[in-house]
């Protein structure tokens, strides 16, 4: 995809911002963290540049700095809450971070266990983490939060809450999802340190919206396709408008919960430092794009996807029909449907000609090459030697895999291990590639050529298995899926 943000200019403006935010605060910041760290792939295929990683190298450049408090809630752990996209329960997302943090040289301080009432699972994963050296703080319930200020913003509020000890000018509060209390933990932070006559600020740092870009922008529009099983939905920014006279972008909880949040602010400091949630914010996104066709025709393809997404979500259960409907209103908003997702009506095509299941994947130069269901493999694990093949200009009639190998494969799968399905995988096909790689330059020359596939387009005619959905994912590819099974059995796995 043609790349339309400039990633280098975002982390020196971005780690500037910040440094300038400190500044004016009187040298301690804490940073409500939104969104995602280490892997922020949304923003990645919406802003063709931007690396995944791009936010931990900002935090890089201000290291020395800044340290690391991670906030979960701890209804969250009684309830097993799992981060969706790699499938780990919130408590095990924390230790996967807090590893994360540590093997890059960010320092992380303490964990913060928030809505704390003594349930059973939060008070064991506070014990791993003191036994594994990390600090642990309680944070508590507080009634009527977020309106009853009074109460809030005193010794039976904030107050209560334990103090969290820090070291750096920069505190990022972080967390492993949504609802989580980020806001608060700073907060509350707030409250105890101006007791303490430290002088600390607030701000806020979230990606999407995008402020300093148009409301209706395909970018914009693609982040309230992205949360709209949350029922964000991006608004004009009325108190910035009202304080400077500037059009810019919020979403509506942010807008809905300012009064309330400046109510606090002024509660704990005396006056608060910010006239609107655009205010708060530091993020400088907007300023790194160098190419807004290429950054809204990839936010337009996103917008698809995540309505594909819903469409599957709403078929397995784990999703409302309506999700898939408001996006369908988004996609009409900036002018694109699933007929500008060319790999979708390729697939659908190769399916109804063969009649069984079909992928179809779109290579840079516009090229669609396709996978069809056979004896040997499924149509995932096809496509994939075809784009292989492709790719590394072998002819279509080499087999880069011969049946002789695939077969015993096949004959574990089916007679040792009792699976009822023979066709491989793509992980199967992978590994017995790699086989075939040690002795043919053929097999080889195709393995090498494997990290190609990054970045591309991909849609199925049915709901892939887990274990292909996840090959397609490692690999980097934007899959997506028709919102039907392959079978019309009631467990899919």
């Amino acid at each position: 995809m043609k790349k339309g943000f400039d990633n280098k200019k975002y982390i020196e403006l971005q780690s500037q911002n910040i440094r300038d935010r400190i500044a004016q605060f009187g040298g301690k910041l804490y940073m409500e963290f939104g969104g995602k760290l280490f892997d922020d792939y949304h923003a990645a295929r919406v802003l063709p540049g931007f690396e995944p990683d791009a936010k931990v190298k900002m935090l890089l450049e201000l290291k020395d700095d800044a340290e690391i408090v991670i906030v979960i809630n701890a209804d969250a752990i009684e309830k097993n809450k799992r981060r969706g996209d790699l499938g780990i329960t919130y408590d095990l997302e924390t230790l996967r971070l807090i590893d994360a943090f540590r093997e890059i040289g960010l320092y992380v301080g303490s964990v913060v266990i928030t809505c704390y009432t003594g349930q059973p699972l939060a008070q064991s994963f506070e014990k791993r983490l003191t036994s594994l050296g990390i600090k642990v703080y309680r944070h508590y319930p507080i009634p009527d939060y977020p309106s009853n200020i009074p109460l809030i913003v005193s010794e039976d509020g904030f107050g209560k809450n334990d103090y969290i000890e820090t070291t750096r000018q920069l505190v990022v509060v972080t967390a492993p999802g949504p609802g989580s209390g980020k806001m608060a933990t700073c907060l509350s932070q707030l409250y105890h340190e101006h007791k303490r006559g430290i002088t600390a600020g607030y701000a806020k740092f979230e990606t999407f919206p995008i402020w300093s870009i148009p409301l209706k922008h395909p970018v914009n529009v693609a982040y309230e396709a992205a949360t709209a099983d949350l029922n964000d939905v991006n608004m004009i920014d009325p108190f910035h408008l009202e304080a400077y006279g500037e059009t810019t972008v919020n979403y509506n909880r942010d807008i809905e919960i300012f009064p309330v949040l400046n109510s606090m602010l002024e509660s704990i400091l005396g006056e608060s430092p910010y006239k609107s949630p655009t205010d708060m914010g530091v993020n400088m996104a907007g300023f790194a794009i160098c190419d807004d066709e290429a950054v809204r025709y990839a936010a337009k393809q996103e917008i698809i996807r995540r309505y594909y997404a819903a469409l599957v979500n709403a078929r397995q259960g784990m999703g409302e029909a309506s999700d898939s409907a408001k996006i369908e209103l988004l996609m009409k908003q900036v002018g694109t449907n699933v007929n500008d997702r060319p790999v979708v009506n390729a697939a659908l095509k190769k399916a109804e000609d063969t009649g069984a299941p079909a992928v179809a994947l779109e290579l840079p130069d516009g090229t669609i090459i396709t996978g069809k269901t056979s004896s040997l493999l499924g149509a995932s694990a096809s496509l994939l030697l075809n784009c292989l093949k492709v790719l590394a200009g072998i002819p279509d009639d080499i087999n880069l895999i011969s049946p002789t190998i695939i077969e015993p494969i096949q004959k574990l799968k089916t007679e040792i291990m009792g699976n009822h399905n023979p066709r491989l995988h793509m992980d199967e096909i992978l590994i017995a590639l790699s086989i075939c790689a040690a002795t043919s330059d053929t097999a080889r020359k195709a393995l090498d050529h494997a990290y190609k596939l990054e970045g591309m387009e991909a849609h199925s005619s049915v709901i892939l298995s887990r274990v292909d959905e996840n090959v397609f994912r490692k690999l980097g590819i934007n899959i997506t899926f028709e919102p039907k099974y392959q079978t019309k059995k009631l467990y899919h796995n």
